[in-house]
């Protein structure tokens, strides 16, 4: 069993509460192409990567489900029972991801683990959670006005993609703060 330090029980509550405001936040969109969660949840990806730089994939792999069961939990109270059910399953699927891309290319230049990790976590967790939250529900293809699944997939995907170039700054200094796993050997 792994025991639960200082940290990793930071990173879980930092964990829990992203994904539970993203979940809240995403019921309102900014405009057609955006929603305020897409501004949020990009943060799950640098708490991942943290974690995984610092103690590796297997620990990093206990705060995504710790974080999972809490935030969806929460995620039921305070959004749609859709957005909860999505949410921890694309949620599950990307930062899983994120945790193996990260740890093939961890010894490789400090910048490419955490951007590839979180592109490709955010891809998959993008397409899934807008098509299971919100087709059906929602256009799927752009209409004349309003938001459609499409658009706000897109939307959040390329700001998504943006901020995880922008949280390269934030992980680089905090390199510096964490033990990385490969300075404990």
């Amino acid at each position: 069993m792994t025991s639960i330090s200082r940290g990793m029980a930071l990173a879980i509550a930092a964990m829990v509460a992203v994904v539970a405001l993203s979940n809240y936040t995403v019921q309102f969109p900014i405009n057609a192409w955006l929603t305020w969660g897409a501004l949020i949840y990009p943060l799950t990806f640098l708490v991942t990567d943290i974690a995984n730089r610092a103690w590796g994939p297997s620990r990093a792999r206990t705060i995504v489900y710790v974080g999972f069961a809490v935030g969806v939990l929460l995620s039921g109270a305070l959004a749609p029972w859709r957005i909860a059910v999505a949410s921890g399953i694309a949620f599950i699927v990307g930062q899983l991801l994120d945790i193996a891309v990260f740890d093939r290319l961890r010894r490789g230049t400090w910048w490419q683990a955490p951007f590839v990790g979180s592109a490709l976590g955010s891809i998959v967790d993008t397409v899934l959670f807008f098509g299971i939250a919100f087709v059906g529900v929602m256009p799927l293809m752009p209409q004349t006005q309003g938001p459609s699944v499409v658009t706000l997939t897109l939307g959040d995907l390329i700001l998504k993609l943006a901020l995880a170039l922008v949280l390269l700054a934030p992980f680089r200094a905090l390199m510096g703060r964490v033990l990385p796993l490969e300075a404990r050997a």
